[in-house]
């Protein structure tokens, strides 16, 4: 195999889920959620009074809101929030020397190449290691142009007229439970800022892994991409696999201004038992464009339906997502497109893959504005089915008001059967390679959409995901 194919961190979580080791951290682990955690939280960040204040609020909200929707997944109640891990900061500090760093972070990060990574295709790199930011880099160029790119506690303590005025616009802390939750207990994500006609050449990058047992992540991603900016962003993630049940319920919020462009590209790779439940919205101004490549495999559950709101005229968001659910896998995903101002054009393109008993879900919802016109959406999700014990769902919402809107929505479920792959066989393939071919050819065309470093580790992926799924 070329060597360039295994040299991914999404791809290389295969290895480093069952090598976990014990890391040092600063404070003795502390199972449940009560107000002296979210003290010790808002103490070691140093917090500013408004924030704290904000964490205890979320809190109450938090108590007091059932479970976040009547339609979740039945999975969702065998998450027990009593159990978790909420703080599990890491001994270290924060560093942007690779060799500085301790094991075992320095050899799970080693082994998820993450190195090789930063020092050939991106522009600057954090790494979140359960509660903290274990490695934090920006290129020097991109530095001199006034770009900001800084954990989410930094942001809001050394820029805090930038990040307050931001942070909670899109996903207020009474939203929702989840939502609730991660303001009261964050740590850790990234504040990035992009200056007014700044074009970043190289990707920047968010990592996130998770460790220890039990852990709950909480990180907290904020985008800003002033006037004619443009940036690609790529989140990583992967967890060690434990018996024990594990949750990570991050937040991020982008805001594109005028004539902005931001694509965000997600790559998550975890463990059987994490409970992904990730909450991900973007405001486009006028003629802002906002694109989201998004890959889900791995995990006992995501929840995960990022959302755009074309606010501004002229503005475009596209939703490019590939969901693989495997044995005892649930896969909800979907998007949000709200059509807030008038010539907007959105799309939604999802394709999911459910093999053995996994089951995916496409969840989506298209909402054109009253005050609206000349308003184009389409909406496509495929599934196919590998196996007779998995299962698909579409779930679409569309609601259309306004003058001369046009909404458009497809669905297809498909089945990949013994006969079509004996006809392969019969051509000299073996069966996996079969399968393989099938279920690559089913979303080739999505692959495309991702960056050509990712085509290659993507496919193979795939294959992995693949074997002895049949027969």
């Amino acid at each position: 195999m070329d060597k360039n194919i295994t040299d991914f961190a999404f791809l290389k979580n295969e290895a480093t889920q069952k090598a976990y080791t014990c890391a040092e951290y600063g404070v003795l682990p502390q199972r449940g959620l009560n107000e002296s955690v979210i003290e010790q939280i808002s103490t070691a960040n140093r917090d500013p009074s408004w924030l704290r204040d904000l964490r205890y609020a979320a809190f109450d909200v938090f108590n007091e809101l059932n479970e976040p929707l009547r339609w979740a997944p039945e999975q969702l109640s065998e998450l027990d929030l009593d159990d978790l891990v909420y703080y599990n900061p890491l001994e270290a500090s924060t560093t942007d020397d690779w060799e500085s760093l301790a094991d075992p972070v320095s050899q799970t990060l080693d082994d998820l190449d993450l190195k090789q990574e930063e020092e050939s295709i991106l522009g600057g790199l954090k790494v979140q290691f359960d509660s903290s930011i274990a490695f934090s880099s920006l290129n020097q160029s991109l530095r001199d142009q006034g770009i900001i790119f800084v954990d989410s506690v930094t942001g809001l303590r050394d820029y805090e007229s930038l990040f307050r005025k931001a942070f909670g616009s899109l996903i207020p802390h009474n939203s929702n439970k989840f939502a609730a939750l991660n303001t009261a207990v964050f740590t850790g994500g990234a504040f990035l800022y992009i200056p007014a006609g700044v074009k970043v050449s190289l990707p920047l990058k968010s990592y996130f892994r998770m460790n220890a047992a039990n852990c709950g992540q909480f990180g907290r991603t904020l985008i800003i991409l002033e006037e004619d900016a443009e940036l690609i962003f790529m989140e990583g993630c992967s967890a060690a696999d434990h018996s024990s049940h594990s949750l990570h319920a991050s937040i991020g919020e982008i805001i594109a201004h005028p004539r902005s462009k931001i694509q965000y590209i997600t790559f998550q790779n975890w463990s059987h038992n994490v409970f992904n439940l990730v909450q991900m919205r973007a405001r486009a101004d006028t003629r802002a464009s906002v694109k989201w490549l998004d890959c889900n495999v791995g995990g006992k559950l995501t929840m995960k339906y990022p959302s755009t709101y074309l606010s501004g005229k002229g503005a475009n968001s596209e939703m490019v997502s590939i969901g693989i659910a495997n044995e005892g896998q649930h896969q909800d995903t979907g998007g949000k497109m709200f059509h807030e101002a008038s010539d907007t054009h959105s799309s939604i393109v999802s394709k999911s893959i459910s093999l053995r008993t996994g089951r995916a879900n496409y969840r989506g919802l298209v909402d054109v504005d009253s005050q609206t016109s000349d308003c184009v959406n389409n909406t496509e999700c495929d599934a196919l089915l590998i196996n007779t014990n998995s299962r698909t769902d579409t779930y679409p919402s569309i609601v259309v008001s306004g003058q001369n809107n046009t909404t458009q929505h497809e669905a297809s479920v498909s089945k990949i059967s013994e006969e079509q792959i004996f006809y392969l066989q019969q051509r000299g393939l073996s069966k996996s390679e079969a399968v393989s071919l099938s279920v690559n050819g089913f979303i080739n065309d999505l692959i495309r959409e991702f960056p050509v470093q990712y085509s290659a580790p993507l496919k193979h992926l795939v294959d992995l995901k693949m074997e002895g799924s049949i027969g």
